[in-house]
């Protein structure tokens, strides 16, 4: 399988996953990244890595992002990390 295809693949099916998971802090739901591979949530503006296909979804790997104050001007906006 070529690689383009397998990471279509993984892209696709972390975003049928992300519908099923929630950030263990906030219950919220997530989304899947493609940018950086990771699990966000949109609730605490917190990133959940994924390591070698497994979501790490303890709080202590979550990463807190940077929202700029523009983006908290606009709440329409879904992706914190596109700053």
């Amino acid at each position: 399988m070529a690689k383009s295809t397998r990471t279509l693949l993984e892209v696709g099916m972390w975003k049928a996953m992300a519908e099923f998971l929630a950030c263990p802090l906030s219950k919220q739901p997530l989304r899947y990244c493609e940018r950086t591979g990771s699990l966000i949530c949109d609730a605490l503006s917190v990133s959940y890595p994924i390591v070698d296909g497994v979501p790490l979804l303890d709080p202590r790997e979550g990463k807190i992002l940077d929202v700029a104050p523009a983006l908290a001007d606009n709440p329409s906006s879904n992706d914190p990390e596109a700053i």
